[in-house]
């Protein structure tokens, strides 16, 4: 099998460039397309109004899709936005519609007097002069010019934590849409690109995006009670019949954009019975960024270890240490108490067991300076680990989980149970905002920084670490109990995450 080879992508500006230089402005063939497109939609608002069809259902299931996907409260910019009831259904801030069709601006600011919406060619949006935390673009590639010089010229719109989510039509469906067309069941559309999911993002990441997800939604478009529930909402999940999908989503943000400034670093250490332990925290953390504040939780211990994390504080004055005492129970509460207390940019979790090493946490510490990802897991289950490290019984289900979890979140988890996870404190504000959308059931943590990231869909790397045996004291899991728990949680979050 041949070696895939993989070319750089530009990023930026120098990807704005590309587009911008890919069609010339005064192309003929460029402005027909637009004077046509912008005739036809003015006339389809026109004999259309208030009017929607058969694909009335499509348009609220995408609404309750895309209200999953954006939290209330956002910056958010729709381009394509017609009439504009998308974007009043997202009920943000601030929010901007753009459309090339005059008489669809007139509607949607007739519509959403409390909306802003311009009329313009959404080819040329690069600028508005301001940014947007989430940039919407519904039925929209299929309709456009240029795909790519439209990606690109969104970048000066973003910020490194925009995310752009788009729809397309799957090309499964040009032969029924067709028709409903010429029964005049639904709106009519000119010619369409019909660009697959691979199409879409390998022009994102020519404009200088990075794909984070693509899924695909909506199997069944009639307003038929209960069976297009079902299919909407479970069967389309599922092998072969997500095949059979009316669209595809994806998501993506801009590509990494390293930042300038060294962040300050916050290491929380979850500690419960760990007295032997505390002492090789303090000489083994390494320093990172611009300085690296080190804050122990400790859990109703038995033993010493309230002891030894107030003698060590004492005897290592050099460092940036202090150390809280838990009032509720169980390690998420603990990480949540940590991260309440830190003051650091970057927010890592370490357990003081030090089965992962302390000295891997640079590597975690790089993936976010350098934007590579947004939220970093440490995986256990790549190399080989020490003899006593994981219990048989522990590893088949660590592995049965990163299943689960992967399918639930749509990306790839091979590790769910590894304490070490790094996280900038400014998504990890917005997902404890969000918190109550899965509720306060979980008390190992994984699983609220998990799912709440992706439901942000901040892009999740994995660092594979070198697992270790225990050196001190015995685990604090306890298999089966455990294990049941974090089944009846993963059922909980399939219908909070999977199948809105």
């Amino acid at each position: 099998m041949e070696a895939e080879v993989k070319y750089p992508r530009p990023a930026g500006r120098e990807a704005a460039m590309m587009a911008e230089d890919a069609v010339p402005l005064d192309d003929p063939a460029a402005e027909r397309y637009r004077v046509e497109r912008s005739a036809h939609w003015d006339e389809v608002a026109r004999r259309w109004d208030g009017r929607q069809g058969l694909g009335g259902a499509y348009h609220r299931r995408l609404a309750r899709i895309y209200r999953f996907l954006v939290p209330k409260g956002l910056r958010v910019l729709e381009l394509g936005c017609g009439a504009g009831d998308l974007l009043a259904a997202l009920e943000p801030a601030v929010g901007v519609g753009i459309d090339f069709s005059g008489e669809m601006v007139r509607r949607a600011a007739a519509r959403h007097p409390h909306l802003r919406f311009l009329e313009a060619d959404v080819h040329e949006v690069g600028g508005l002069g301001e940014t947007f935390d989430v940039v919407v673009l519904s039925d929209l590639v299929n309709d456009a010019w240029d795909v790519q010089r439209l990606f690109a010229r969104l970048l000066p719109l973003t910020t490194p934590r925009t995310r752009v989510i788009l729809n397309v039509y799957s090309r499964l469906w040009e032969l029924p849409l067709a028709l409903a067309q010429r029964l005049r069941l639904a709106r009519p559309v000119l010619h369409q690109n019909w660009l697959t999911v691979h199409d879409v993002t390998n022009l994102l990441r020519l404009a200088g995006f990075a794909p984070i997800r693509h899924w695909e939604e909506v199997l069944l478009p009639l307003p038929l009670p209960l069976l297009a529930p079902f299919c909407n909402r479970f069967l389309v999940r599922l092998w072969p019949f997500r095949h059979l999908a009316l669209c595809n989503f994806v998501v993506a943000r801009p590509a990494a954009r390293p930042r300038q400034e060294e962040p300050l670093v916050s290491v929380v250490v979850p500690a419960r019975n760990e007295e032997g332990n505390v002492a090789a925290v303090f000489s083994r953390l390494p320093e990172m960024g611009r300085g690296t504040e080190l804050i122990f939780v400790e859990g109703h211990s038995t033993d010493g270890t309230w002891a030894a994390i107030e003698r060590e504080i004492a005897a290592h004055p050099e460092r940036r240490a202090r150390a809280c005492r838990q009032t509720g129970r169980g390690k998420g509460d603990a990480v949540r108490l940590g991260f309440a207390q830190a003051s650091g940019d970057v927010l890592m979790i370490l357990d003081a067991d030090l089965t992962v090493p302390p000295e891997d946490l640079p590597r975690f510490y790089e993936v976010i300076r350098s934007g590579q990802g947004e939220f970093v897991n440490g995986v256990r289950l790549v190399y080989p680990m020490e003899e006593q490290a994981m219990r048989f019984a522990n590893l088949l289900g660590n592995k049965f989980f990163s299943l689960v979890f992967s399918w639930l979140l749509g990306q790839p988890i091979k590790d769910t149970l590894c304490g070490t996870k790094v996280l900038r404190r400014e998504d990890y504000e917005q997902l404890a905002a969000n918190r109550a959308y899965f509720g306060d059931f979980d008390p190992f943590g994984d699983f609220d920084l998990l799912f709440g990231s992706a439901r942000l869909n901040l892009e999740i790397v994995e660092v594979p670490v070198r697992y270790r045996e225990r050196t001190y004291g015995t685990t604090n899991i306890q298999r089966w109990r455990h294990g049941w728990l974090l089944l009846k949680m993963c059922a909980f979050a399939a219908g909070r995450i999977k199948f809105v």
